[in-house]
């Protein structure tokens, strides 16, 4: 009798030990699940800011990469870049550092880029590259601010001939080349003997604002 009661304290010995194993078994289970959502979760999340910013970017280097093709086909991107004031050596009503409230809309660059840009919370910089002298030199057009860590960069190249003409503060023709403007116009003439007068990159910064 004694040994049964004793062989039946050990069965019930042994299903509590097995009992208290599959818990702990399963709370491990449940921790390392818990982990590795935690994990997850902090792998993600960056890569999918990251995702966002990346379309984000690429959007807004498609809308001014868009404005400089269209402006290039229809041949006023070259007018804007000839809306410059020989005489104040500047561009038409600019500050010496270019325009801060975007470019001017009395030109079909100007309303483009606000257009596609400003009236979509987009800010933009506007650039123009040339060369003088074996030296890369960059003149400021537009300046909104400082871009921010996600801007996105389109250009695009223009070259100007010693008989394109200036535009006036309208926009209109003038009788005034670039060749008669010469060291008037903010880039110089690169083949004094040739007809081309310089090859200029225009850069439109862009991030939102």
């Amino acid at each position: 009798m004694k040994s049964d009661r004793r062989s039946a304290s050990r069965s019930r010995s042994d299903r509590r030990g097995q009992a208290h194993t599959l818990e702990a078994i399963a709370a491990s289970i449940l921790l390392l699940s818990s982990i590795a959502f935690a994990l997850q979760v902090t792998a993600v999340t960056p890569l999918t800011g990251s995702t966002s910013n990346q379309r984000i970017e690429d959007h807004q280097s498609t809308l001014a990469e868009d404005v400089l093709a269209s402006q290039s086909a229809n041949e006023t991107l070259k007018a804007g870049l000839l809306y410059w004031n020989e005489s104040e050596r500047n561009w038409h009503g600019a500050q010496w550092d270019g325009y801060h409230d975007g470019a001017p809309e009395n030109i079909s660059l100007g309303q483009a880029l606000n257009d596609a840009l400003l009236d979509r919370g987009v800010a933009y910089n506007l650039n123009v590259y040339f060369w003088r002298n074996d030296q890369r030199i960059r003149e400021q057009v537009v300046y909104l601010g400082e871009p921010s860590d996600h801007a996105s960069v389109a250009t695009w190249t223009v070259t100007l001939y010693d008989d394109d003409r200036l535009r006036d503060a309208d926009g209109n023709l003038t009788a005034t080349t670039l060749s008669d403007a010469e060291d008037a116009y903010f880039a110089p003439d690169i083949e004094p003997d040739g007809a081309v007068y310089n090859v200029v990159v225009v850069e439109v910064v862009t991030w939102r604002m």
